[in-house]
């Protein structure tokens, strides 16, 4: 489906006069990469948002100074640290951290797949997703905004609406008949069901406190879901949960009859849970962000939008026990004025990013989850890697890869690659698995296992290659404690290479960069003294990037 063209607004509501119109236009920058799926071109950037082409430069620009995109040729993508902006909505809010892991043992109980939602206006928004691998599985990622009224979830939500809601909602039905303006599902065909269809079953959500969505988002897909009622909250609907299927495995039916005792026991796990968490410390909040904003501005000059950058930092000052902050709070957080974070909390109010509660307190919507969360939400080790790989490469002119351990623990796998142009090059394909022992590589994973394979009968690849296991031994110990691994010669004569490792947000070594070359281009001096620190930067940035597209959702090998 096409990206939806509209204004930079998205609607016809008078722009508040303090609002940030610079940031604003940042916001429907990133929206309208997120429903394109992550990628778009300047110049259909330039359409689908209706401003002049040298702004969405400077925009453009502005955004990959911040990590939250790339240039690549002539479009613009979604970088996985624009995902630091959704996290701190997923991380005030709370309920992923603590309900996240009952729905994963309830999906892998059941065999199907389970989702949590959250209300988002007269829409249903994911914050959670334990999808089953199989030929036909769910689509959906954190973030995806689907119509109330074509899910399960939508009637539970309802039943808590105001008169306003209803109101609201019947305008967006009688607008969009379609339903356009959500990405995420399949256009409507044919005539679309009736208001009063929607309003019975949400009297039969009431009566019944469950929900079933028989096909309604498209033909085969069926789900059944209860409402999670948190206790602190009187009892208000915190999120949903919803056990997914095909019609080829259940029937709306079959589901409720089958998987729905199960689902309310889970689901009443997960209200205790709620009402016994403890009350959350608080992580760390951004830091320097205002001086940061600031030194970018006199490097980049015309290019760098500061009232862009200095906005969207507003939103990182939210996460655990920041659900709610004060004006104060904000600018205490990002180190901003409170008139520059003022000003920024009013034009998100106005985007519905950010409500006021009563006078004083700041809350971020599920609506934050639009800014890139998506198509990033999925995204694989080799995805965050080959951007970083190719940099890197381009600096040394050698060929660089990343690798994991197999499951035997005896063979790494290559995950990415970038090749450098050369008459003699290191010719190694995605895919390929090689003798982790001998490897830069998989030197670098083996030193961080606490339990290693057995040594004994290693094949001599070459002259050079350590076979003894206590010599090998000896040569992981030096390679935890340098934090990196230099093989020359090992796995083939002529080539060396040198590995430091990746390491996810609990310190464990998950995969391994090296850069790899013919030994008569670089001595081994050299490449301790020129190659291993900007191979410790690139993998310095991967393990940036991991750690927030993993931070609450998991990111895929491969």
């Amino acid at each position: 489906m096409p990206a939806k063209t509209t204004t930079p607004l998205d609607d016809d509501r008078a722009v508040p006069a303090e609002a940030v119109v610079p940031l604003i236009r940042g916001v429907a920058v990133l929206r309208r990469l997120t429903e394109a799926d992550g990628t778009l071109s300047a110049s259909g950037l330039e359409r689908s948002t209706g401003l002049a082409r040298s702004t969405v430069d400077r925009i453009a620009s502005t955004l990959a100074r911040m990590g939250y995109v790339r240039l690549d040729g002539r479009d613009v993508v979604l970088a996985p640290r624009v995902m630091e902006l959704g996290n701190a909505y997923l991380a005030a809010l709370a309920l992923p951290a603590l309900l996240s892991s009952p729905a994963d043992a309830l999906a892998d109980e059941l065999d199907e797949s389970v989702s949590l939602a959250v209300a988002d206006r007269d829409g249903i928004r994911f914050i959670h997703q334990a999808t089953r691998r199989r030929a036909m599985s769910l689509s959906f990622r954190i973030g995806d905004l689907l119509p109330a009224e074509r899910t399960a979830p939508g009637p539970l939500f309802a039943t808590e609406w105001t008169d306003a809601q209803w109101q609201s909602w019947r305008e967006r039905r009688a607008k969009d008949p379609e339903d356009r303006g959500f990405p995420a599902v399949p256009w409507r065909t044919g005539h679309p069901s009736s208001d009063e269809d929607f309003e019975h079953r949400v009297t039969r959500a009431r009566k019944d406190g469950w929900a079933l969505d028989d096909q309604l988002i498209e033909p085969g897909l069926v789900a059944v879901s209860v409402p999670v009622r948190d206790p602190r909250a009187g009892g208000c609907i915190a999120c949903v949960v919803s056990v997914v299927s095909h019609t080829s495995r259940h029937t709306a039916a079959d589901l409720r009859d089958t998987l729905l005792p199960r689902l309310r026991t889970a689901v009443a796990d997960m209200e205790r849970t709620l009402r016994e968490a403890p009350d959350p410390h608080p992580g760390p909040a951004p830091a320097g962000l205002a001086t940061w904003t600031g030194a970018s501005k006199q490097e980049l000059g015309r290019e760098f939008i500061e009232s862009l950058a200095r906005g969207l930092t507003v939103l990182t000052a939210f996460g655990e026990a920041r659900q709610e902050l004060t004006l104060t709070d904000v600018s205490r957080a990002t180190g901003l004025a409170r008139a520059t974070a003022r000003r920024a909390l009013i034009t998100y109010e106005h985007l519905g990013l950010v409500t006021q509660s009563g006078s004083r307190t700041f809350t971020l919507t599920p609506r934050v989850l639009a800014l890139g969360y998506p198509p990033l939400s999925r995204t694989t080790l080799a995805q965050i890697a080959t951007p970083h790989l190719t940099e890197l490469a381009d600096r040394v002119h050698e060929s660089t890869s990343l690798a994991v351990l197999t499951p035997s623990g005896d063979e790494i796998q290559y995950l990415a690659r970038a090749a450098t142009r050369r008459v003699m090059s290191v010719n190694i394909t995605v895919g390929t698995r090689l003798p982790a022992y001998a490897t830069s590589l998989g030197r670098v994973l083996l030193a961080d296992l606490a339990e290693r394979p057995s040594f004994t009968d290693l094949p001599s690849l070459t002259p050079h290659t350590i076979t003894d296991p206590t010599a090998l031994t000896k040569a992981l110990s030096d390679t935890r404690t340098h934090g990196y691994a230099l093989v020359d010669e090992e796995l083939e004569a002529g080539l060396r290479s040198v590995a430091v490792p990746v390491r996810d947000r609990t310190g464990r070594a998950v995969a391994a960069v090296n850069v790899a070359m013919h030994a008569a281009r670089r001595s081994v001096e050299e490449c301790v003294r020129d190659v291993l620190p900007e191979l410790a930067e690139t993998a310095a940035r991967v393990e940036g990037e991991l750690r927030v597209a993993g931070r609450f959702g998991r990111v895929g090998v491969g």
